[in-house]
């Protein structure tokens, strides 16, 4: 063939195919326009449904956009505020116009949390609630965090102003692993914690979308953990919110228990996002706030011993005191150290040698005589007459003493996006948090320079997502606070070697004297031998008090105190050694630096089975938790390593929609933890609509939880008990079979015996020793039934209202058990005698699966009605309960800590009359609740004492749109009654915020 033939072929091929990507190619173009003023919209959303593929509008609300999509095919037009429209597109376009109506019903949202799939609130299989831009602008509270207490049924359990947990349907907690939150698919939990630490790694007001909020069960889409609720945020899309934006926001807050009552706060925000061809996208942000922290200054005392309570004790008249917020308290009993030790300071030795310097030490006053001689009676009634059966206390440090109050908190936030084609977006994400706040758990726990990291490659299209990320913390400089008191009374002055016998050396000497003092005036005076035994008692009695002053005092001589070089020195070196410390001494450095690495994907087959016949997905993920403290809260495996904890699920969901009425969803998840016999989770649904506004929907679904990492491997020998994971491994590695353990309880009795009958009584106390059975460790279970109603009537009213019940199986709790230094042999019996001494005994806790099944319940509804003029109110009640919660047994510790009511009212409106301003008032109301946790005294709990008070509080906000500089100026606050409130046992007490915010986005219409 003749070569110009060859180059005309050629040529001819390459316009053909040129040709044929250009007839294939299809470009619109068109403006968008507010439909009640006819001014151009900036930033709405131009997306081919089905596709990746989209564009937005410029500042003049002109958009374009060019497509390989086969036509015809469909367009949304869509912003947050705005109803959407869709347009079919048949060919190529440029003159296309959008006239978009400001949206005001309500009840119009899409959520995608509830099936995995985008669908109508109103038609969602289970409860959602969902929170969007426009919420996050009309919120009073001073952070869309704290809005999330405004949903119904929402507890919030404020640790700190920057750490607070979301609470759903009973059992709260600080630091939740029963809600699951997640931030753009990644679970934000610290994964050596397993809760997520607030919001203090999260994202940013401005870079936030959407929060969606699932109360209830969600394992059967979404894996472990999720067993009272999900939480799942997104944040904002580089190609869909592009430009500039950026707030500052500052106030003061205000809380009368503080060191300084009024503190200001300061806050700010920037983000930057920019689409460059349709193709590349990228986003930058960040954030900072500035305060002084709300003060936890509760020093109500929670010992309840020598017959005190919170009401009646405090370290003045209980010399036994255990305030709530007040470290270092540690105690031991001045009777039972005296008697079963003899010499203060000294081990067990069978014999009493106060009871032997009673019978023998002579008073020269009286002729040499002992006090049995002149009192007739023996050395123990002695004893029993001149020592109180009361528990000792160390003075211990306030909060504020060992915890720096101020706190901030810095994120930042990026994102690369890139569209492969039209089906498939690239994006590689990263979010990065630090900042210093308190917690509660055990202790009161202090971190300040706390980080985590998420970094995240994934690949998505309409139908399908492939995505791994890895969540890196480092626990920072962080300490429990707690342990810091105690360690810092320990390193002046050791319990053992020096304060617990200076005080009872003290008392036992100057009691004796008293007594002896008094008997002796008496008989001078003339009584008789049981007239003046009585008189001496009654002195002693009347001086009890004054002597364990004196003993205090001499015991706290050289104490430290706040401020000095020497309370410095100590803090340092207490605060600076890790948990539990060394042969020098109580470390309460809390370590961690773990690492969780996951892989997830879904696949939704709409695009190969028609969804009129079957929607189906499936999915699965593959997760490894690597433990690393370091040595110091983890144990170690036979290599001196760490462990690693590989978990791993797959689930499937088919729904189907009969005669446009009636959606049946069912769903299957199977999961594996390599520690725990596997999972399978199921929910099935079924949504009825009736008259297009009323749907009526029912479901059954079971979600579990896996053990924390903590629970897991945890291996910390604290001052007050050694913490141990539940596994095998640890009572193997701690001989519980060869060496036995007994319940806490029984011990008590049986010391408490002892105390009271003396050595002869041991024969008979044994008998009080119950060995600690093995109920059980695995994975928590529960059953949810529910039934609910959401309905939309005249675009006007809209209600929620939802039944649950639940039924927990396998819960997970704790159990505490004591173990001699030596086996015990009952026997034996003098080897018993070790359990009552902390020198001779261990002392462990542990978590296990409770014998008792709880049932509980709850119901809520809500209402929104739209007024005249835009004008919103809204209404919701919410109640959770214990079924037959006076059958449980006695001591059983449920951690139900929930209110049985709680409400919200709020009126407001975004624009009033069109003139830029808006308002929102809301005010939140609740009962008081009984709370049970680790934090708080057991004794307490179980007389149920530990009671969160009823409160209310009122927040408002006034706004004002300013157009010509794109911004939106804010006056706010919170708690405007100002009454002090706390929302856990041992937390701070939350006061008042007020603030002035100026919020500016370059898309802001």
């Amino acid at each position: 063939m003749h070569k110009s033939t060859t180059y005309s072929l050629i040529h001819v091929f390459f316009l053909c195919l040129l040709t044929t990507a250009a007839m294939a190619q299809t470009r619109i173009a068109g403006t968008v326009t507010a439909a009640e003023t006819k001014e151009p919209l900036a930033g709405i959303s131009i997306a081919v449904k089905g596709k990746v593929i989209g564009t937005i509008t410029d500042q003049k609300g002109n958009f374009s956009l060019t497509t390989n999509t086969p036509t015809p095919f469909t367009i949304a037009v869509s912003a947050v505020g705005f109803q959407a429209q869709e347009l079919v597109i048949t060919g190529s376009r440029s003159d296309i116009t959008v006239s978009l109506k400001e949206q005001v019903t309500i009840g119009q949202e899409v959520v995608v949390s509830a099936s995995r799939v985008e669908e109508s609130v109103l038609k969602s299989p289970v409860s959602v609630e969902r929170l969007d831009i426009r919420s996050f602008q009309a919120t009073p509270s001073a952070s869309f965090y704290d809005a999330l207490q405004n949903i119904k049924g929402v507890d919030m359990a404020t640790q700190s102003l920057t750490f607070k947990s979301v609470n759903v349907r009973g059992f709260g907690a600080n630091g939740n692993t029963r809600v699951v939150q997640m931030l753009d698919g990644m679970d934000n939990q610290a994964p050596g914690l397993n809760f997520s630490v607030g919001n203090i790694a999260g994202v940013s007001e401005l870079d936030l979308e959407s929060v969606e909020l699932l109360p209830g069960a969600a394992s059967a889409l979404y894996g472990p953990n999720a067993v009272n609720g999900l939480l799942l945020m997104t944040s904002k899309n580089p190609f869909q919110y592009q430009g500039l934006s950026a707030y500052v926001k500052g106030g003061v807050m205000n809380a009368s228990n503080r060191s300084t009552a009024t503190t200001p706060f300061y806050d700010a925000a920037f983000r930057y996002a920019k689409a460059f061809n349709n193709r590349l996208a990228f986003k930058v942000g960040v954030s900072y706030l500035s305060a002084k922290d709300w003060q936890a200054t509760d020093y109500r005392d929670q010992s309840f011993s020598n017959n005190y309570n919170l009401q009646t004790g405090n370290r003045a008249n209980n010399p036994g005191y255990d305030g709530i917020n007040i470290y270092g308290d540690a105690s031991a009993n001045l009777y039972s150290n005296l008697f079963a030790n003899g010499q203060p300071g000294t081990g067990a030795n069978g014999s009493s040698q106060v009871l032997g310097l009673i019978a023998t030490t002579q008073i020269p006053q009286a002729g040499n005589q002992t006090l049995p001689q002149l009192t007739g009676l023996t050395p123990q009634q002695l004893f029993n007459a001149i020592i109180p059966n009361l528990n000792i206390s160390r003075t211990g440090y306030l909060e504020n003493e060992l915890v720096d109050y101020n706190v901030n908190n810095l994120k930042l936030n990026g994102a690369l996006h890139y569209r492969l084609n039209e089906n498939v977006e690239a994006i590689v994400q990263a979010n990065w948090g630090t900042g210093t706040t308190v917690y509660t758990g055990a202790d009161r726990y202090y971190i300040k320079g706390f980080k985590l990291g998420q970094y995240k490659l994934e690949l998505k299209g309409s139908n399908f997502f492939v995505r791994a990320y890895t969540t890196q913390e480092r626990s920072g400089d962080a300490y429990a606070t707690g342990i810091l008191g105690q360690g810092i009374n320990e390193y002046w002055s050791g319990s053992a070697a020096k304060w617990f016998p200076t005080f009872f050396g003290t008392y036992t000497q100057t009691a004796f004297q008293g007594y002896a003092g008094a008997l002796l005036q008496a008989l001078s005076s003339g009584q008789n031998q049981a007239a003046a035994v009585a008189a001496a008692q009654g002195y002693a009695a009347s001086q009890q008090t004054n002597w364990l002053n004196v003993a205090r005092g001499t015991a706290d001589q050289g104490r430290l105190m706040p401020g000095t070089a020497g309370f410095q020195q100590a803090f340092d070196a207490v605060s600076g050694k890790p948990i539990p410390g060394d042969a020098q001494g109580v470390g309460a450095r809390f370590l961690d630096k773990t690492n969780l690495y996951h892989g997830e994907a879904m696949y939704n087959f709409n695009k190969v089975i028609d969804p009129k016949l079957v929607e189906l997905i499936v999915g699965g993920n593959v997760r490894r938790y690597a433990l690393n403290s370091e040595g110091t809260l983890f144990a170690r495996d036979e290599n001196g390593k760490e462990f690693t904890i590989d978990e791993y699920g797959a689930y499937a969901q088919a729904s189907k929609t009969l005669a446009d009425v009636l959606k049946l969803t069912g769903s299957l998840r199977y999961d594996k933890n390599q520690n725990f016999k596997a999972q399978i989770s199921p929910r099935l649904s079924a949504v009825l609509t009736l008259a297009k506004v009323h749907n009526v929907r029912a479901s059954f679904q079971r979600g579990f939880r896996i053990p924390t990492t903590q629970d897991q491997y945890i291996d910390l020998n604290t001052p007050s008990a050694h913490l141990i994971g539940g596994l095998p491994l640890f009572k193997q590695r701690y001989n519980f079979s060869g060496s036995p353990v007994y319940t806490l309880q029984s011990v008590q009795a049986f010391g408490a015996a002892l105390q009271t009958g003396g050595a002869a009584a041991l024969p008979q106390a044994l008998a009080l020793l119950r060995p600690a059975a093995d109920p059980g460790y695995d994975p928590e279970r529960v059953e949810t039934y529910e039934v609910g109603y959401k309905g939309l009537l005249g675009n006007k009213l809209f209600i929620d209202a939802y039944y649950y019940y639940n039924r927990f199986l396998n819960l997970l709790g704790t159990q505490t058990v004591v173990q001699g230094v030596q086996p015990v042999s009952l026997t034996n019996p003098a080897t018993a005698l070790q359990l009552i001494s902390a020198s001779t005994r261990n002392v462990y806790f542990y978590p296990v699966n409770s014998s008792t099944q709880l049932k509980n319940a709850g119901w809520a509804i809500g209402l929104d009605y739209l007024l005249p003029g835009n004008y919103t109110v809204g209404a919701n009640v919410a109640s959770n309960y214990l079924i037959d919660r006076d059958k449980l047994p006695a001591g059983f510790v449920t951690q139900f800590n929930t209110p049985k009511y709680r409400y919200n009212l709020s009126i407001g409106n975004r624009n009033v009359a069109g003139s830029g301003f808006g308002f929102n008032v809301v005010w939140r109301a609740q009962d008081s609740f009984l709370w049970e946790a680790s934090f708080a005294n057991a004794e307490a709990t179980a007389r149920q004492q530990t009671i969160i008070p009823a409160y209310s509080t009122l927040d408002a906000q006034i706004s004002k749109k300013i157009p010509g500089v794109k911004s939106i100026l804010k006056v706010g606050g919170t708690n405007l009654l100002g009454k002090l409130y706390t929302q856990s046992w041992g937390n701070p007490s939350v006061g008042s915020m007020y603030y002035i915010s100026l919020s500016f986005d370059q898309l802001m219409n």
